[in-house]
């Protein structure tokens, strides 16, 4: 048996995975890098490797929850050939699929401090990868535009991809339907608005939206 059969190799979607085990079944974040690696069996240098603190790993979680959507999708050999709107729609149905995967985690991690705004520094990585990816759908779309006056501004389409992922996840966190179908529609909804909003038709979609989110009553606060 050769040695590397003999020890699995630590790297960071192990680390992940036991830091995750480890909040769950603590009920709480560890106190120190020390107090983890020591009860989940990993070598600090291991750890250091990786991360450079608890923080980081954090953020690191939800990294890693875009990059595993990222290569999910990539593995369709027909994403390369959707619209920009079927791409944003299978960025957030496979993206809210994984967070379905690691619910108890997911809760946790966005009520464990009392100041919301203190829960959401660790989608600060997150936040640059959703705005990078819809800024390249949008510069996709504005390269075959033949007038500037017809191109969407890659800024405010990106922002607005966040703003909507925040809709999302506060819809997704509070939702209690059978397997979270009433997000798969606010998903549905709520992409195809945006989009439509770029498309210049936007009155009818915005209106069932709109409808879909008073009959769900729901509240930015």
């Amino acid at each position: 048996m050769s040695a590397s059969n003999k020890k699995q190799a630590i790297d960071h979607q192990e680390i992940i995975s036991r830091y995750m085990n480890y909040v769950l079944e603590h009920d709480g974040y560890p106190k120190s890098v020390y107090k983890f690696c020591k009860a989940s069996k990993i070598k600090e240098e291991d750890f250091y490797s990786f991360f450079g603190s608890l923080e980081s790993l954090n953020k690191g979680i939800w990294n890693a929850f875009f990059t595993t959507t990222l290569d999910a999708m990539n593995k369709n050999k027909e994403y390369g050939g959707f619209s920009s709107r079927d791409k944003m729609l299978t960025l957030f149905y496979t993206l809210f699929e994984l967070l379905n995967l690691n619910r108890s985690y997911v809760l946790f991690s966005l009520q464990a401090h009392k100041v919301p705004f203190k829960n959401l520094e660790q989608l600060k990585g997150l936040r640059k990868h959703i705005k990078g990816f819809a800024s390249e759908l949008i510069e996709q779309d504005n390269d075959e535009k033949l007038y500037k006056i017809t191109k969407n501004p890659v800024s405010i389409f990106s922002e607005g991809a966040w703003l909507q992922f925040l809709f999302l996840l506060k819809f997704w966190v509070d939702d209690e339907s059978p397997g979270f179908e009433k997000t798969d529609v606010a998903i549905e909804k709520s992409v195809n608005t945006i989009f439509d909003l770029f498309d210049n038709t936007p009155l009818n979609n915005v209106l069932d939206f709109g409808k879909f989110l008073w009959k769900e009553k729901w509240m930015w606060n």
